[in-house]
């Protein structure tokens, strides 16, 4: 679908308030457009004090008595890139303060999400020996089930968690999550690894304030700020200004090289160089592999890549990594041709939701295909996949104008039965579903995003900064956008300007490679997965990259959309 282009404004007050300030011109512009006031301080001083965050020192104290008490921590881990590096950050933190500590990994084909009843079964017959305590990350706040089941096998538990709480809470010891009723904590954006991060941060507080660490003694905490930076960014949660700081330190520290040996050896596979680390690298090259893991086979295995110390031994686990993405991509592909096929049969290709399934999918790349099928018609997508018995795996993405999570708890209540379960967020959810109620479920979806979006069809956005001054069109100012902290909520810089077309052509069949002149100004292209040629003048959304070969660099722009100017 097209995309209706839309130029974002930034206000001048703010533009000359924030360059006054010390900002670069263009970034003041950037800047106030995204509605900073103020850049606001990058330094680990100005991050939210840990006891504003609810029940995080409850949960300090109790960790705290646990390891006094040489009782056995067990961290139960969710099977994504966002619970991987909490359950990374969980256990290097605790272990480096005493703590008798291992993980525990649900297998999504087998014991499904969160700490379930069989999750805690499994605790139970752990080969470290069963729990005395078990502390959830990135997962937890719905496992009212899961907590009275480890409660009954005489286990206590603390959930650590950032999805938004249903109407009962588990009777855990304590729970610690931002979006919890009565929560004052301003950032409500915290990922699972952010979580888990200040609960380790009042856990050393904790252990300082009673005498076992040295006043200013303990683990330095901000050496797996790489991680929290990995996990934040691959669950695409909002960069607000406590995330961006978050992520900010852990970019600074992967760029100076201070990363963890999984990390480094990632990037090696991934074949992206840190020392010029982005967002892009952790979300698009990183993340995926890490995701490949809990989609494909076992999380395990990446939880096991960020905590190896061992350079070599990282370095082989991370190769495993990378080939299963590899049979994740290709996997994917083909499901997405099957769904894209079975779309274009069918008049729910102009419906205002997606609902697909066939027999033989894979429940660990349905969210993956239900992404694809969001962007390819721009409506909330729900992909599913066969589960045991008569039930359906589903995974959901939405677009910004309708709450999935909220679609689905309205279906629920006007098709009573058919949901077995579910939960998620506003652009990503999960469900169970009952195979027979499927035509049902699908047509009681469609009439709630009608009613949610409050319109039959929605149209796709495409927001620019406008034009870029020609005095901007340069490999420093590629870098200048490049070392800034772009992603979800603050999306990075895309430009609108009118180019003629001196020259183009095809590489690899797939991506057009364009020869461009703006003002006497020529400027190298490319629009990747484009293959229609375009006319002389066109009015092209761009992003400005900085593009090395043969050790010379020049600006190269990334084609988002181009139209004739004619």
């Amino acid at each position: 679908m097209r995309p209706l282009i839309l130029a974002r404004t930034a206000d001048p007050a703010r533009t000359r308030a924030l360059a006054a300030a010390g900002a670069h011109p263009l970034l003041a512009r950037l800047w106030a457009a995204r509605g900073l006031e103020q850049a606001g301080p990058t330094e680990w001083a100005a991050l939210i004090p840990p006891a504003r965050l609810g029940c995080v020192d409850q949960a300090g104290e109790l960790l705290a008595d646990a390891i006094q008490a040489g009782r056995r921590l067990l961290i139960v881990a969710d099977y994504d890139c966002d619970g991987a590096t909490a359950c990374a950050v969980a256990v290097r933190a605790l272990r480096e303060m005493g703590a008798r500590v291992d993980f525990l990994v649900p297998n999504r084909f087998e014991t499904g999400y969160g700490l379930s009843p069989a999750v805690v079964e499994l605790a139970c017959r752990h080969p470290a020996g069963k729990p005395d305590l078990l502390v959830t990350v990135d997962n937890g706040i719905a496992s009212i089930e899961g907590v009275a089941a480890a409660r009954d096998a005489g286990i206590e538990v603390i959930v650590t968690d950032h999805h938004l709480p249903g109407p009962d809470l588990p009777d855990a010891l304590a729970i610690v999550n931002p979006n919890q009723a009565g929560c004052g904590f301003p950032s409500k954006h915290l990922a699972g690894v952010g979580v888990i991060f200040y609960v380790m941060l009042a856990l050393r507080a904790a252990l300082r304030a009673r005498g076992v660490l040295p006043p200013k003694g303990g683990p330095k905490l901000e050496a797996y700020a790489d991680l929290v930076a990995l996990g934040t960014v691959a669950d695409v949660v909002r960069l607000d200004a406590n995330n961006r700081l978050l992520v900010g330190q852990g970019l600074r520290r992967i760029r100076q090289g201070r990363m963890q040996a999984g990390l480094a050896a990632l990037f090696e596979v991934a074949g992206r160089d840190p020392a010029r680390a982005g967002t892009d690298d952790l979300g698009f090259a990183l993340g995926p592999r890490i995701n490949a893991a809990g989609r494909m086979a076992d999380m395990s295995l990446g939880i096991h890549c960020l905590l190896e110390d061992d350079p070599g031994r990282a370095l082989e686990l991370a190769r495993a990594l990378d080939e299963i993405n590899r049979e994740r991509r290709v996997r994917e592909t083909v499901m997405r041709d099957e769904a894209l096929a079975q779309l274009d049969a069918t008049a729910q290709a102009l419906a205002a939701s997606v609902c697909v399934w066939q027999p033989g999918w894979h429940q660990g790349v349905i969210g993956l295909v239900a992404s694809r099928l969001k962007e390819t018609y721009w409506r909330p997508a729900l992909a599913f996949a066969p589960d045991d018995g008569d039930t359906l795996r589903g995974s959901g993405r939405s677009i910004p104008e309708v709450h999935l999570r909220d679609a689905l708890d309205l279906v629920s209540k006007r098709l009573p039965g058919a949901i077995l379960q579910f939960g998620g967020h506003a652009m990503a959810a999960g469900l169970t579903l009952r195979t027979a109620a499927f035509d049902d479920f699908s047509r009681q979806f469609d009439a709630a995003v009608r009613t949610l979006g409050g319109r039959e069809s929605f149209e796709p956005r495409l927001d620019t900064d406008g034009s870029l001054e020609p005095d901007y069109l340069t490999v420093e100012t590629a870098g200048l956008l490049a070392d800034q902290i772009w992603g979800a909520g603050f999306p990075p810089p895309l430009f609108q300007d009118r180019f003629r077309v001196l020259h183009q052509r095809l590489l690899k069949d797939r991506h057009l490679k364009l020869f461009l002149e703006r003002d006497g100004l020529r400027l190298d292209a490319i629009w990747f997965n484009h293959a229609d040629p375009l006319p002389d003048a066109i009015e092209a959304v761009y992003r400005l990259d900085c593009n090395t070969w043969g050790g010379r660099s020049s600006v190269q722009l990334l084609i988002e959309d181009a139209r004739d100017a004619a």
